[in-house]
């Protein structure tokens, strides 16, 4: 029965209707004290310490939230997957307008549906040798053109845009866009994957999206996407969700990322480090070629040095210098002999200056030659009236013998 008739019933505040129905919920006996099962997804535990999760089935799920002081008396804490069983009692968030369990235990039930059907495909995929380290090829180190699948709405590409265009902004970028959560999801994603490859395919593909629950991942878990990824004629690397977050997508991908910004950095190389390589690289070069240079230049200078020594040039330069020699030998040897010649000739003089007729008409002789100029020695060669000439120290005087007188 309503507590007021619709004539009577004043307006309440949306505080007054939350305490009214969080009043009647925890008047239920049935609801205080309940277990309720579930799989565990939506798990978070921020600094507080307190623990927030969502039980789910294939029908509803639960916001459930378990204070600090009860989750350090559990014996473990579940994960994203897990099947457990919860203790709690039902209320209202008056915050949020939600009524949610108030939890104060959990104890394991089983691993999750999902999860076990994970193990499943993992373990015959795995069989098939699908995701072999082997068959993974490398990641190019220059990629020119990058495809990427992923849905255009997120905000996963336009992280992977934003670090692509720092890292790498030469690099051309392809987007084939999919849903990437949902039933159509797997069709999707393996579509825009065999587009990326028909045509042009770009030298390296990332698969990416945000983090969710194991559900919102579950498109990456589908048989027919892994297969994709594996018959891909193009490296591809994965970012799907956060670190912790595993698909099947991961393990038959070629590289995985642990988010989607990570994936964009380990398909491209840091401009900051090609910029530094591009420096070493250089300096490299130049010590190389300045080495080769300088072996060069000593072969070079070898090469010249033995030519020098082999080439006519260089015997024509000693003989020269020898014959420079030779001259200079020959000129003091013959300036020596002229010495010893003119000493020679000197004293040779000094004897015919001392043997020389002239010299007596120093003393005051004089000589007597006949008109034929021969040499009168005797009175006998001349007779009265012949021409004489006499010669005297200082000249000749012409004389016609008078007469002779024969010495006794």
């Amino acid at each position: 029965m309503p507590l007021f008739s619709q004539q009577e019933a004043p307006p309440v505040k949306v505080a007054e209707l939350t305490r009214m129905i969080r009043d009647r919920l925890e008047s239920f006996p049935d609801l205080q004290g309940v277990w309720v099962i579930g799989e565990v997804s939506n798990t978070s535990r921020p600094s507080s310490g307190h623990f927030y999760f969502t039980l789910k089935d294939s029908q509803a799920s639960l916001r459930c939230v378990m204070w600090k002081m009860q989750v350090n008396r559990l014996r473990f804490l579940p994960k994203e997957g897990d099947l457990v069983e919860v203790h709690g009692s039902v209320s209202v968030y008056d915050a949020g307008g939600q009524y949610q369990l108030y939890a104060d235990n959990i104890r394991q039930a089983g691993q999750g549906l999902l999860y076990q059907e994970f193990l499943r495909l993992k373990g015959a995929l795995e069989a098939e040798g699908l995701f072999d380290e082997n068959r993974k090829r490398p990641i190019p180190g220059l990629p020119e053109r990058i495809g990427i699948v992923t849905s255009p709405t997120g905000a996963a590409l336009q992280d992977m845009l934003n670090t692509l265009r720092r890292r790498f902004p030469i690099a051309e970028v392809i987007l084939a866009p999919t849903a990437v959560q949902g039933v159509d999801a797997p069709a999707g994603i393996v579509r825009s994957l065999e587009r990326l490859c028909e045509i042009d395919p770009p030298d390296v593909i990332l698969m990416a999206r945000g983090g969710g629950s194991i559900e919102d991942l579950w498109a990456f878990n589908d048989e027919q996407v892994v297969r994709a990824i594996a018959a891909s004629p193009v490296p591809v690397i994965t970012g799907i969700g956060h670190e912790t977050d595993f698909t099947l997508a991961d393990f038959a991908a070629d590289l995985r990322a642990p988010t989607p910004t990570a994936a964009a950095e380990l398909a491209t190389p840091s401009r900051a480090d090609l910029l530094q390589a591009l420096v070493e690289t250089g300096r490299q070069i130049n010590q190389i070629f300045t080495g080769y240079l300088s072996d060069r230049r000593w072969v070079l200078t070898e090469a010249s040095n033995r030519l020098l020594r082999f080439s006519p040039y260089a015997r024509l330069r000693i003989d020269r210098q020898q014959l420079d020699d030779d001259q200079m030998r020959l000129t003091r040897a013959m300036e020596g002999l002229l010495r010893v010649k003119k000493l020679e000739l000197k004293a040779l003089s000094e004897r015919l200056g001392g043997a020389n007729p002239l010299a007596v008409l120093q003393r005051g002789f004089s000589i007597v030659t006949g008109p034929d100029g021969e040499l009168i020695r005797s009175v006998k060669q001349v007779k009265q009236g012949d021409y004489v000439e006499i010669r005297v120290r200082d000249g000749t005087i012409a004389a016609n013998v008078t007469g002779s007188t024969t010495a006794s």
